[in-house]
């Protein structure tokens, strides 16, 4: 329970529904921000209410250590060499889902969940003629060492969309696995926001009454210039802010204060609007240019993760890289659009050969969009959708 509307409802259909109910708050950073739902000291004392007005347990666990350790470090470190992360994957993969099994099974709990818009539902919904979804089987390439949660004979749960397509926070869940979806209930999934927010205040939840949190919660006043110096030391190292046509337009103060896609407080001056369209951490330089050069059609990525395998990881004997359609986004509130993915992987072992590996190993994917997107940054992730089911994902790594 983050102290907001989302996460006090879905404790009240879950004890509406029979569940026995326990919430949990986790303290990641020492915030007083009263616009952050999740970090600041306010949230935690009104998830208390909530609990409280719902006759439902809550407890306070302490989390500041991993938190700093897992995201927040891992945060200042991609912003200092010019990357763009997404803290909130990170702690969904590295704090809030592993605390809240953890703490589940303490106390003999079957499941764990939170107020996020998107839905989870057991593998057998797919249809058999489905195009792109594949069940795992004795034929699949695909080693059980690399994807033990997808091998022959598991129980396999999908991650959906919400229904609401503006509300929809599918993409910072597609770093979970089959441990977590199996156990995870989402009951927000099927509602929009505004029924949600209704509920709060027929219910007279305080929560009802709070606004939206911000992008990045720890983040106050969203500069995240002056977050990354005050964490890192750095004072900001100038550097050339250049055109793409070759003309140095000014100085930056550090590249930690950009990202692609930025056009405010550039600190240039130019008769049209500029863009941050490339960070070169090496050299600390900013490019920069007109709109449309902001936008790409291909990309890198890698670190996958794969919730659902896609007909590419299907063994292929001659083919060392195989590709598949899907839509991609590369930001949680882009709409998803159609691109093609080319599998990048080391070619397998002799097929199915006595002592070989029999399996390939995913290096990366190259997704290429039927037409160019606005800003895809490295640093954020990338996730691949065959209809409202999340395929799975990775980081961007390098644009064309």
């Amino acid at each position: 329970m983050s102290g907001g509307v989302d996460s006090s409802v879905t404790a009240f259909f879950l004890k509406e529904r029979g569940f026995d109910v326990e919430g949990v708050s986790l303290v990641l950073w020492e915030s007083r921000d009263t616009s952050s739902t999740c970090c600041s000291t306010q949230a935690i004392e009104e998830a208390s209410k909530n609990a409280e007005r719902l006759k439902i347990t809550h407890r306070v666990i302490d989390a500041r250590k991993d938190f700093l350790e897992k995201v927040i470090k891992p945060f200042v470190n991609s912003y200092v060499r010019g990357l763009t992360p997404n803290p909130c994957v990170l702690c969904n993969k590295h704090i809030k889902f592993p605390i809240l099994l953890g703490e589940a099974d303490k106390r003999g709990a079957l499941y764990i969940a939170t107020g996020h818009y998107a839905r989870v539902e057991p593998e057998k919904s797919i249809v058999n003629n489905h195009q792109s979804l594949v069940k795992t089987n004795n034929q699949c390439p695909v080693t059980n060492d690399q994807f033990p949660d997808l091998a022959p004979g598991s129980n396999h749960f999908l991650l959906k969309k919400g229904i609401e397509p503006k509300k929809d926070q599918s993409y910072v869940l597609y770093g979970l696995g089959q441990e977590e979806l199996k156990r995870l209930v989402l009951p927000l999934g099927d509602y929009r926001k505004d029924q949600v927010r209704k509920i709060a205040k027929e219910l007279a939840l305080p929560a009802a009454m709070r606004n939206e949190s911000q992008e990045i919660c720890f983040v106050q006043d969203k500069n995240y210039s002056k977050f990354i110096e005050s964490l890192s030391g750095m004072t900001g190292e100038r550097g050339s802010i250049i055109h793409i046509s070759g003309k140095v337009m000014g100085t930056h103060m550090g590249i930690q204060g950009y990202t692609v896609g930025q056009r405010k407080r550039l600190g240039i001056s130019s008769p049209e609007p500029l863009y941050v369209v490339g960070i070169d951490a090496l050299n600390k330089t900013v490019l920069v240019g007109p709109r449309e050069a902001a936008k790409t059609r291909e990309f890198l990525v890698k670190s996958l993760n794969w919730i659902v395998l896609p007909e590419a990881l299907l063994f292929k004997e001659e083919e060392s890289v195989s590709a598949f359609r899907a839509t991609v986004k590369v930001r949680s509130t882009m709409k998803d659009e159609p691109a093609t993915i080319y599998m990048e992987t080391n070619p397998p072992s002799p097929p199915f050969a006595k002592g070989g590996a029999g399996g390939l190993l995913i290096k990366s994917a190259r997704v290429v969009f039927d037409k160019p997107q606005w800003a895809p940054a490295p640093g954020q992730s990338a996730v691949f959708y065959d209809g409202d089911t999340v395929l799975g994902g990775g980081i961007i790594k390098r644009l064309n």
